[in-house]
């Protein structure tokens, strides 16, 4: 090896390390004098002499007092464990002292540096300790101990040789932990090493059956032990510590059968009497075992003595005798309800306040905040009195502890915290460990139930949340509730008190369902009294376990309006995690045994709590993303809102929060300073955005009636989430596919088919006409399909509201990508429009004429971007029926022809000459028919947006083949001139506005027909130049002068004066070869139009 280093495996003298390398490692003192003391050993041979010992206790003593760190550079693992093997070596059994030594290294540089010894290494470390066990003194062995457990950390798998001296029947460990017979520091020591050999390690393999049950029964055993020798408390937290983490190692690492016997029972007893480990004011006494319903639970407690009568009395943040109370801020949310709870505390409601101490280490925590600042509300004669002191003030003066004596006492609790935070740890490994059905036998020992009259409520893990002063120990408590609680859905499904009780005893359903209600009530108060947001946090989620799970529809009403009101302030909470609980709760609420009337009611609430005032509330759209944060939102001025109700008829605001939340970026109305420094948009975090997308998932499943209004923004909600740059927005949003997917899969199908509720059927039309193409690209074929299919049958609906509504629909979906290119969809919505538009509803033939006019659209795309191929697919007999009907429908009122003539134009743009000639074309009268009716409307409708529509459909064909004969070319032309004529003749003076437009489409028409004709069409343009020159020169100036006005199209045309100059061109052009030199009289007409323009 380089520079000399020893490695593993190397002779048993080593090879000493040379100065290079020395040097190289020489980084640091600890690391230089970690490789000379290395080398010193290697230069020793052992020996019983006087000197020998000397030095090497030197030696040793020099090695532990060295400050070494963890992970630095310089020290491998393989040296350490070099060393270790090396001074082992040296160190003769006989030799006591040097053993104890040498065993205090080992347990002090593994610890130092985090070493986990290699395997054969550990061989022989391993035989080292228990010869020494087995053949030193009794005072040498907590040393080895020591040594024991630091080499088995982590290395139980491979310690499987020496198991039977560890573990059998007569093993060192399994004698030594007898908390009768064995020394107390004996015993900690024990255990400890006995605990580190059970620790498991995923993917290893685990301790026998035999080995590990040993290690449980002995583990359960200083956990039932009633009296310990040891002297102090911390020796005595230590020791359950570690009997603890034993118990869930084995928990953790194997299915131990805890049902053949009565450990279970055994061990919650004492789970749930270490729960509760030096928490002030409990002295509980639990039986042995605790036994599943219906067989009694017992649950005592030691009379009060009378000094802690005394202290009882007080009420910790609560007292209703003293009146005077210090007021928070105005604006901070939650303080009404915190009021109300105090209130109720203060009452007496909760038994258990009466009878629990808090203790001083409570002022750590706080007690009672509010959502955002985390105060408590202060309370007595001294409003200005911080909680901290108050309490101080209680448990001890000034005086009363000096500051190694306070040191200690706050070190005692550290320890007692742990106990407490180890039996809960040890609980959760418990339940996850055996079936739901054998834990909720259970129930009754852990969760709170309603105290009767009189009697103090018994304790449970709500005492733990609402009474621990360490925020880590409520954790673990709201860890567990959420463990039992997960999953209960069938047997809380028992549960009933919707109708009042009047029997001589009390169900057990009715006993469950009061549970659940105190469960409610004790994890609002504990909402309302946490500081911790990590803790408050899992509150949160704890609560959102319990409405996940509990059977609202058999309960008497208002449980869910407490959480729904107590949690509404927590949205805006500082603390991103606990906006997010907060959401996940309401996520619950929206999903628990849909529809609830009670939720209906909550979800059309104004959102007053939500805003930072409580003022009234009006609520917008997107276009202000802190509209829920506000008192009021006027909409602006001259700008209509999609929907014009009124704050009452929001049909949902969650869904209009939860929107904002994703969408809209905000202001960072989270800090101090109500001006943001920097100019970039900020939005929620993505944590909020992804849990407002799951609950408006969860809100259409459940509520879609209230839903349906939002589902066009939903969609584009989804679309804008697809456009970040963040991926799981993107995928969220992805998923909008599979939100329209479950809706497909859940209540939209049914809706559709309602035949009994047409209001219904028409909404979940409406809704199924609101998906993007986007969404319904990435839908399933078969959902795809089923979409359709609905839509098609219901255009045969007899209800004129669902027929109406379908066809819109239909129309909607003929422009999606993936279905205007499928000709036989094309045909089969053309057939169901068509049949529509001759229906006797005015309603159902104006979306028909609509969706007709979105058909065409896609004629025409798909003529420009397929070609011929797609003209010569489609029907032509269906092209001929279109055509035929649109031109009857021309006569119709005037809300279906003005969305008929864009059909009806685009269908002549997308003939071709190859249509025309066929039989069925020429044989009947279809183009004069569809001409006459364009052009009477063009000169003599009434309503000119009408006119506007046929002048464009007029100038629609793109060639001369499709306007026909000269003969119906002229008379288009001559049409054109007299309606332009007319385009100031009016009767209704709201028609005025349009007339600008009107003849602006008039003009581009007439240029449009200049520019497509040919000689044989010029006599008929000569004659109307002739006639009327001046008011056609008059117009025509007006149009090539003036601009775009806001009501004006220019459609595809390019500028004015350029469009009449390729005109003029192009009838130059044809009069050229007839004519000659000489210009006709059209040309100088249009010539010298054009020298006026320009002077």
């Amino acid at each position: 090896m380089p520079h000399g280093r020893w490695e593993p495996g190397a002779s048993q003298h080593g090879t000493l390390l040379t100065m290079g390398g020395f040097e190289k490692y020489a980084q640091a003192d600890p690391v230089q004098d970690f490789y000379r003391h290395l080398s010193k050993l290697y230069s020793l041979q052992p020996s019983d002499s006087e000197s020998f010992r000397t030095e090497i206790n030197l030696l040793l003593d020099q090695l532990i007092s060295q400050e070494y760190t963890a992970g630095g550079p310089g020290i491998r693992e393989e040296e350490v464990c070099a060393l270790l093997v090396q001074a082992c070596r040296l160190v003769q059994l006989s030799q006591e002292h040097l053993v104890s030594k040498v065993c205090q290294l080992i347990h002090y540089l593994l610890n130092r540096l985090q070493v986990i010894v290699d395997e054969k290494n550990l061989d022989f470390l391993l035989g080292f300790s228990i010869s020494a066990l087995k053949k030193c003194s009794s005072w040498t062995h907590v040393e080895i101990l020591h040594a024991l457990a630091a080499l088995v950390y982590t290395n139980g798998h491979k310690c499987q040789k020496y198991l039977p001296d560890l573990l059998g029947p007569t093993g060192i460990l399994v004698q030594l932990s007898d908390p009768v017979k064995s020394d107390p520091e004996l015993l900690r020591a024990a255990i400890h090493s006995m605990a580190n050999l059970c620790l498991c390690v995923p993917g290893e393999a685990y301790l026998e059956e035999p080995y590990r049950m040993t290690c449980f029964k002995i583990f359960l055993s200083i956990l039932r032990a009633t009296r310990f020798n040891l002297v102090d408390e911390i020796s005595m937290c230590t020791l359950l510590q570690n009997a603890l983490k034993g118990i869930q190692s084995i928990l953790n690492g194997s299915k131990i059968m805890l049902m053949e016997t009565d450990q279970l029972g055994s061990l919650l007893a004492v789970l749930k009497k270490y729960m509760f480990h030096g928490l002030p004011g409990l002295n509980i006494e639990m039986a042995s075992v605790l036994y599943p319903l219906p067989l009694p639970q017992y649950d005592g407690r030691s009379p009060l003595k009378p000094e802690q009568n005394e202290s009882t009395s007080f009420r910790p943040t609560w007292n209703r005798k003293k009146k005077s109370r210090g007021k928070q801020k105005k604006g901070q949310q939650g303080e009404e309800k915190k009021e109300e709870i105090e209130c109720e505390m203060a009452d007496g409601i909760i038994p258990t306040m009466d009878n629990l101490n808090i203790n001083a280490g409570d002022a750590d925590s706080g007690v009672c905040s509010s959502p955002q600042k985390s105060q408590m509300k202060t309370i007595g004669n001294d409003p200005a009195t911080p909680p901290s002191s108050r309490f101080k003030k209680l448990y001890s003066s000034d005086s009363e502890y000096s500051d190694a004596e306070g040191s200690l006492h706050s070190k005692i609790r550290s320890f007692q915290a742990k106990v407490r935070q180890g039996a809960l740890s040890c609980f959760l490994s418990t339940i996850k460990s055996i079936e739901k059905k054998v834990l909720y036998g259970y129930w009754s020992a852990f969760i709170p139930d309603m105290p009767g009259m009189g009697s103090p409520q018994s304790v449970s893990l709500m005492t733990v949340v609402l009474k621990d002063y360490s925020p880590k120990t409520r954790a673990c408590a709201l860890q567990v509730l959420s463990a039992i609680l997960d999953g209960s859905k069938q047997f809380l499904s028992v549960a009933d008190d919707a109708n009042d009780h009047k029997r001589a005893f009390t169900p057990f359903s009715v006993t469950l369902a009061s549970s659940i209600r105190e469960l409610h009530r004790c994890l609002l108060l504990a909402v309302v009294a946490e500081s911790s947001a990590q803790t408050l946090t899992q509150i949160i989620k704890c609560l959102a376990n319990l409405v996940s799970n509990a059977p609202y529809h058999r309960l008497k009403s208002g449980l869910l309006t407490r959480v729904w009101n107590h949690i509404k302030p927590y949205i805006r909470n500082k603390d991103v995690n606990v906006r997010v609980s907060s959401l996940t709760l309401l996520g619950a609420i929206v999903s628990a045994q849909t529809p609830l009337p009670e939720v209906q009611v909550l979800l059309q609430q104004p959102v007053v709590s939500l805003l930072p005032n409580a003022g009234p509330s009006a609520i917008t759209r997107l276009s202000d993303p802190d509209w829920w944060r506000k008192e009021t939102v006027q909409e602006p001025e001259g700008r209509a809102s999609l929907h014009s109700d009124k704050l009452q008829s929001e049909p949902c605001w969650l869904i209009r929060l939860c929107i904002s939340l994703v969408v809209n970026p905000r202001e960072d109305s989270y800090s101090d300073s109500d001006v943001s420094s920097s100019t970039i948009l900020q939005y929620e975090p993505s944590p909020v955005r992804l849990e407002s997308l799951q609950v408006l998932a969860r809100l259409v499943k459940g509520y879609f009636i209230m839903a349906q209004s939002y589902l066009m923004e939903l969609g584009e909600v989804a679309c804008k989430c697809m456009q970040e740059t963040d991926s799981s927005i993107q995928l969220h949003g992805a998923k909008a596919a599979a939100f329209w997917n479950m809706i497909l899969s859940g209540p939209l199908p049914g809706a559709l088919q309602n035949e009994q509720h047409p209001t219904l059927q028409t909404s979940a039309c409406d809704a199924l006409s609101s998906v993007l193409p986007e969404a319904f690209t990435s839908l399933p074929d078969d959902r795809q399909i089923l979409c359709i299919t609905l839509l098609l049958g219901l255009n045969h609906s007899e209800n004129p509201l669902v027929k109406a509504a379908a066809a819109r629909a239909l129309g909607v979906y003929i422009l999606f990508p993936c279905l205007r290119q499928d000709v036989m969809f094309v045909a089969d919505t053309a057939n169901a429009i068509l049949m529509s538009l001759n229906d006797k509803s005015p309603n159902v033939r104006a979306k028909a004429a609509w969706s007709l006019g979105n058909l065409t659209d896609t004629l025409i795309v798909n003529m420009e971007s397929m070609g011929h191929t797609f003209q010569e697919e489609f029907s032509d007999l269906l092209l001929l029926k279109m055509l035929r009907s649109a031109t009857e429908a021309s006569k119709d009122k005037d809300k279906v022809k003005v969305m008929l003539f864009r059909a009806l134009g685009n269908l002549l743009h997308f003939l071709q000459p190859y249509h025309i000639v066929k039989p069925r074309f020429s044989k009947t009268s279809w183009s004069a028919d569809a001409y006459n009716a364009l052009t009477t409307v063009v000169k003599s409708c009434k309503n000119f947006k009408v006119r506007i529509k046929s002048a464009m459909a007029l100038s629609t064909p793109s060639s001369r083949e499709q306007y026909g004969s000269i003969e119906q070319f002229g008379n288009i032309w001559n049409s054109l001139i007299t309606a332009l004529q007319k385009s100031e003749e009016t009767e209704d003076f709201l028609e005025f506005k349009y007339c600008s437009s009107l003849r602006t489409q008039i003009c581009q028409a007439l240029i449009h027909l200049l520019n497509l004709a040919t000689l044989e069409d010029l006599p008929c343009i000569h004659n109307t130049i002739m006639q009327e020159g001046g008011t056609i020169k008059n117009y025509m100036l007006q149009y090539v002068m003036s601009g775009v006005g806001e009501e004006e199209t220019q459609g595809e045309y390019g500028p004015r004066d350029q469009m009449l100059k390729n005109a003029i061109d192009h009838v130059q052009s044809i009069q050229e070869t007839n004519i000659g030199i000489k210009k006709a009289i059209e040309v100088t007409f249009f010539d010298d139009l054009l020298l006026s323009c320009e002077k």
